[in-house]
């Protein structure tokens, strides 16, 4: 089964997650002082917030995949379909351990595939200072960077 994954940056988390509490009938799956996710079974949605972007709004949309298998056929899909390309291997972000690449779309938003493999105690394990773990600012084809932006909303992650 895939997952759709959405992630907002909001400004206040506590009014958000009282929202959407109120919105999805549901309690955070994960709940974090900078963060929190809602795993809803009805319908399938990965839904999350954080603070850690630079303005509100969409970061970035996804899809999350519930085993390695389907991982490797969207990437094998975005690949033939020269789609632009960030292979990220395993990573953290977001409170998790995953695999995962990026394709960008015509307009520039990013898409993130994504297999989790294991939940983390931190929201990433990137050294202070390192690049975001999410949403790729240079989309990649073939290993070669693309000269066109990606529209998000600040260097937060997933």
């Amino acid at each position: 089964m895939k997952r759709f994954h959405v992630h907002l940056h909001v400004d206040d988390l506590a009014k958000s997650i009282a929202f959407y509490n109120k919105l999805f009938d549901a309690q955070p799956a994960r709940s974090e002082a900078d963060y929190a996710k809602w795993m809803l079974e009805d319908p399938p949605v990965n839904f999350a917030i954080s603070t850690r972007g630079s303005q509100p709004g969409i970061d970035h949309l996804g899809i999350q995949t519930d085993d390695p298998a389907e991982l490797a056929a969207m990437k094998s899909r975005a690949e033939s379909a020269d789609m632009a390309l960030l292979d990220e291997g395993e990573t953290t972000c977001c409170y998790a351990r995953s695999e995962k690449h990026w394709v960008t779309d015509p307009q520039g938003i990013a898409w993130e595939h994504f297999h989790t493999l294991a939940d983390i105690p931190v929201f990433n394990e990137m050294a202070a200072g390192g690049a975001a773990c999410c949403a790729p600012q240079a989309p990649v084809v073939r290993g070669k960077p693309l000269d066109i932006g990606v529209k998000v909303s600040g260097s937060g992650c997933c």
